[in-house]
């Protein structure tokens, strides 16, 4: 450093595992992140360069520290205190494949294998090699929304339950995924009956013993996974298109109608969207009636609402610390809530959007990074420690040839994004700067 450049004293902090002594470091204030980078890899003496970002009172540091003190009003002398953690590098698209129909929701939970649920009334079980494992045929409407049903250990599901335009939610029980034979149809073993109306999401608990379902009618309902020997509620469903009839008729012959250990009522409006918490104990629902609701799923009972004002939500998403729930609306933000505040003291933090965001997931460890995906085809990744702008962000479609076609769906775990809507489906790497220096 030349006498004459200026200089800035600054404190890093971090909550990563790569901590460097804690001391007061004067650097020049031209460094931007990738100087800021070199120093910590240097202090740590890491075998394998580690890639940073740098957080800097609420801000990712997108110039040079010099350009953010202009910014910021911060004067020379000021002590800058420096947070840094592991970059999110540029994703890399794996595949892509065109669907029969939309992509109402896509599943990437399962290691190894990605589900989706059409609008064709078909849900669809590939291998990371995208060849087609098994279907699930039963429903006579789109299918919007499917999730895996945990069983023993992560990697071995007990089975699908999937919900549809139809007003039912059907569990599919499945066995090992390894000995499916390819394009083989699963047939399901129970019908959910609540809903008069299209269903938004269905959900199943960790332990796997209970599916929350959520529909238009203003209702989510509580079931168990068992299947029951006998049907235990009427047959008072619409009339199935005679097109479809004979043939969703022969698959329901054997699916048992459910019915529910709980309806929940209390929304006003449409449910969009309803989770379980990790113990089960609880669900959380948001709605077009621009509330989120916390309910005791032992007693069925709501315990207390968070009300947005002109704000209908479509979307939600728990972080896994369990303290933070984010929830997307047609006002085009994604709304911060921190769940351990009793009362809100003002308006939440929110995530601006050009678009509607229309599908949100939370990073699978982390408590700070959500990735949303919107109307305008483009999915971002956001660090909630600054929610100016996302710290990344990359279009669907493009391989396709239908950029800018919405998204519907999108989930993130074993370091893929896998994206599903209009364009069909992508998979998409993300590592992180852990993930490089391990590789």
């Amino acid at each position: 450093m030349s006498s004459s450049e200026t200089s800035h004293p600054v404190v890093f902090s971090t909550s990563t595992q790569h901590i460097i002594l804690s001391s007061k470091y004067l650097i020049p204030a031209s460094w931007a992140r990738y100087q800021l980078s070199q120093l910590i890899n240097k202090s740590l003496q890491l075998s394998q360069p580690v890639p940073f970002d740098f957080l800097i009172r609420g801000q990712i540091l997108r110039g040079s520290i010099a350009e953010w003190c202009a910014g910021n009003g911060v004067k020379e002398e000021e002590t800058l205190e420096i947070e840094y953690f592991e970059s999110l590098m540029p994703p890399k698209l794996l595949s892509a494949f065109a669907g029969e129909d939309w992509v109402g929701e896509v599943n990437c939970q399962v290691k190894g294998y990605i589900m989706t649920a059409s609008y064709d009334s078909i849900v669809r079980v590939y291998d990371h090699s995208q060849t087609l494992l098994t279907t699930i045929s039963g429903h006579s409407g789109p299918v919007s929304t499917s999730c895996w049903i945990p069983g023993s250990n992560l990697e071995s599901p007990q089975g699908i339950v999937s919900g549809s335009h139809d007003g039912t939610a059907l569990i599919t029980p499945i066995k090992e995924l390894e000995s499916i034979s390819t394009q083989e149809e699963l047939l399901a073993a129970a019908s959910l009956r609540l809903h008069t109306s299209p269903l938004s999401s269905v959900a199943a608990s960790t332990s796997g013993t209970h599916i929350l379902t959520a529909g238009w009618d203003g209702l989510l309902g509580v079931f168990t996974t068992q299947i029951p020997d006998e049907d235990e509620v009427f047959d008072d469903q619409e009339p199935v298109p005679k097109k479809k009839r004979r043939k969703v008729e022969q698959r329901e012959a054997q699916a048992k109608r459910k019915a529910p250990v709980h309806a929940l009522r209390s929304h006003t409006g449409k449910v969009t969207q309803g989770i379980f918490d990790k113990s089960g104990k609880n669900a959380y629902s948001c709605s077009l009636d621009s509330t989120l609701r916390t309910w005791d799923i032992e007693i069925g009972a709501c315990k207390s609402t968070i009300t947005a004002n002109t704000r209908p939500m479509t979307s939600l998403v728990l972080l896994s610390d369990e303290n933070t729930l984010l929830s997307s609306s047609t006002d085009r933000v994604v709304s911060i809530y921190d769940l351990r505040e009793q009362t809100l003291s003002g308006p939440p933090p929110v995530l601006p959007h050009p678009a509607f965001p229309s599908t949100l997931c939370a990073h699978p460890t982390s408590i700070h990074k959500v990735a949303s995906g919107a109307y305008d085809g483009i999915v971002r990744l956001w660090d909630l420690r600054s929610t100016k702008t996302p710290v990344n962000a990359f279009e669907v479609g493009k391989k396709q040839g239908k950029p800018g076609r919405k998204i519907m769906s999108i989930d993130w775990t074993h370091g893929l994004l896998v994206a599903g809507g209009e364009m069909g489906v992508e998979i998409w790497k993300l590592s992180e700067g852990a993930d490089i220096a391990r590789s």
